[in-house]
């Protein structure tokens, strides 16, 4: 049976997890930690990054690696677009997600409120913290909450990779014990209700937040 490999809390794990679930594809699931990884370990990621992936002789790692080959062996139900220009603006959210939520929400808000504090002895700076959540996520927010407009999902009316990509982050930003301010931001607090009450996600959300809570 095919293996994931990476613990939960990693948005990019969940982003895999979910993809995996969506496509109705059975894994199993090794929680490996991403400090300290193993030489055998490396041989799969050679960065030491999570997530990676087993299939029989076949190994992969990153998360955006990891789904597009799902998609390719397990076309239905598609992850993406089919048209040309929805399937490129999926790819960007994905990366919006990716290289723009990820190191504020995972580095200097997830990191610091709960990875340092519960693996490495390091107390959080609350509010310096709570500064990166006043003055550096608005924006980005504020961005999302313009692409979304009436729309159900980001991209071309359908769940896609977009939608993975940016609702996997705001789990960790959750976990930290934060959240959307609803009058601010409607349309993206109702999209990502929608998006994390997904069986997909929530089978991850209630497990990590069980860990989490511990």
């Amino acid at each position: 049976m095919p293996k994931l490999l990476g613990s939960f809390g990693s948005p990019f794990v969940r982003k895999a997890f979910v993809a995996l679930t969506e496509k109705g594809i059975p894994f199993e699931h090794d929680q490996v930690i991403p400090f300290g990884v193993s030489p055998e370990y490396r041989k799969i990621s050679p960065l030491g990054k999570i997530p990676a992936y087993q299939d029989g002789d076949r190994t992969l790692p990153d998360s955006s690696v990891i789904i597009a080959y799902l998609e390719k062996i397990k076309p239905e139900p598609s992850l993406y677009p089919s048209d040309a220009y929805d399937y490129a603006r999926a790819l960007w959210f994905e990366e919006y997600g990716d290289g723009g939520l990820a190191p504020i929400m995972g580095g200097k808000v997830f990191f610091p409120k709960i990875v340092g504090p519960r693996f490495f002895k390091q107390e959080a700076n609350l509010a310096e913290i709570q500064k990166v959540v006043d003055n550096e996520l608005p924006p980005m927010f504020d961005y999302l909450e313009g692409e979304l407009g009436n729309k159900e999902y980001l991209v071309g009316n359908k769940f896609s990779i977009a939608d993975i990509g940016i609702a996997t982050q705001f789990v960790n930003f959750m976990l930290a014990g934060y959240s959307v301010d609803a009058k601010r931001w409607p349309k993206l607090v109702a999209y990502l209700g929608r998006i994390h009450s997904r069986p997909s996600f929530k089978t991850a959300i209630d497990t990590e937040k069980k860990a989490f809570s511990a």
